[in-house]
């Protein structure tokens, strides 16, 4: 007997203002089911406040209690169920026919031209509204003219699926017309073409950029500081491993400084190592800290008994919850460029809301950006998708002064963490 496709995902506001929503996904599990949905529930700009999950292999129950991230952001609650029941398996199928094949089709790619005036903080109200529409940037290119005009050129798919229709079309330059008003040149969307697949290459970064970006050590200056006490608190995660409390699943006891998408990035390594999440319990966050414990297995549904395999999966989840993105400032000739760079999911997904949070930052600063785009990079360990903006001077900002370029830092960094 199945059940209603509507109580797949159901959702229970508040009681009173500022009280988290509880969403509760029940359906046919899937690899990497919890992962995916948390991955949702970022790109909506949502916190998950404290979580459970539960799984025989065959059927997920996930409670998620979430709140907006800030308080004031406006979430199309409708929208979030769609997307949340478009990633959990149909009820309708036998359970073997949904796990037959886990690769969704390639997304078609949409090629949207906005020419306008420049002025401070145009990037972020274009990638604002893009966000609103749900429309996820894929690609960008960010041009200056010497006459103080921008040519932005963004690579998009749409997480409804309609931009196939003029209507959409019509809709989203509509709305980018009226943000920017009189600063709106021409506004124009496209199925992208060839030029498409030149943007998708792979940047080249200078090796000592590289370097110092891709690098695992953790310095001070890796992670924003308000004192030294903050300091060492923000770099401290710890990882327990249990073997004797269950017979068959290992117990993970995780506790790590809180932060925007911590949720997201231990699911998002658990699914890349191939690690099964039988039992979840997320608290909410004390003193800064989260607590998360997790029973779990590996794919041939064993324990993890090896203690070379337990010290590689640790070392692996206290990198991504301790540094998930890399940040730094770099010189380009007589230039100064920001580089944001985070891990791609082997599904091939770059992290949601990257490009908002680092255009939103620089538009509080009062910075503009000069040029902008995004590519991917390989490691030999993995690979990125690099975020880099080449940055105007500014009369608050001197960007020859290190003072400068710390401050410059720290509020992006502040502002991609959640801090």
């Amino acid at each position: 007997m199945g059940m209603a496709w509507d109580d797949v995902v159901l959702m229970e506001p508040g009681v009173k203002s500022g009280d988290p929503t509880v969403i509760t996904v029940n359906c046919p599990d899937k690899a990497g089911l919890g992962c995916d949905l948390c991955r949702i529930v970022l790109e909506f700009g949502l916190y998950v406040n404290r979580g459970d999950f539960a799984t025989d292999g065959k059927w997920c129950y996930i409670v998620l209690w979430v709140i907006p991230r800030p308080s004031w952001l406006k979430v199309d609650w409708a929208s979030l169920k769609n997307r949340l029941m478009s990633a959990c398996p149909s009820c309708m199928i036998p359970y073997y026919l949904s796990q037959q094949s886990t690769c969704s089709p390639r997304p078609t790619v949409y090629l949207l031209k906005v020419f306008c005036l420049d002025r401070k903080g145009l990037l972020h109200d274009v990638t604002k509204v893009l966000c609103e529409l749900e429309l996820t940037i894929q690609r960008v290119k960010v041009m200056t003219t010497p006459d103080d005009k921008v040519l932005d050129l963004f690579f998009l798919t749409d997480d409804m699926d309609l931009l196939h229709t003029k209507q959409r079309r019509d809709e989203t330059c509509e709305h980018l017309s009226d943000v920017l008003g009189e600063y709106c040149i021409s506004c124009e969307l496209q199925l992208a073409g060839p030029e498409c697949e030149v943007q998708q290459g792979f940047s080249s970064l200078p090796q000592e950029v590289a370097e110092e970006l891709f690098s695992c050590e953790l310095s001070k200056e890796a992670v924003p500081k308000s004192s030294s006490s903050d300091t060492t608190k923000l770099k401290k995660a710890t990882i327990t491993v249990d073997n004797l409390l269950s017979p068959v699943h290992t117990l993970l006891q995780i506790q790590c400084v809180d932060q925007k998408g911590l949720i997201y990035d231990i699911l998002r390594t658990s699914k890349d190592c191939d690690i099964q999440i039988a039992f979840g319990r997320i608290l909410s966050s004390a003193k800064g800290f989260r607590t998360i414990d997790l029973f779990i297995q590996r794919t041939d549904g064993k324990k993890i008994l090896d203690d070379e395999n337990q010290a590689s999966l640790c070392s692996r989840l206290k990198e991504e919850m301790l540094h998930p993105l890399r940040v730094t400032v770099a010189s380009r000739g007589p230039d100064t460029e920001l580089l944001v760079a985070n891990p791609v999911e082997l599904s091939g997904k770059g992290r949601p809301r990257v490009f908002y949070d680092v255009t939103f930052a620089l538009k509080k600063l009062g910075i503009c950006i000069f040029s902008a785009e995004i590519a991917r990079h390989s490691t030999a360990e993995r690979q990125w998708e690099v975020y880099r903006f080449l940055l105007d001077e500014s009369p608050e900002y001197p960007l020859a002064s290190k003072r400068a370029r710390t401050e410059i830092l720290e509020k992006v960094k502040r502002t991609l963490m959640g801090w």
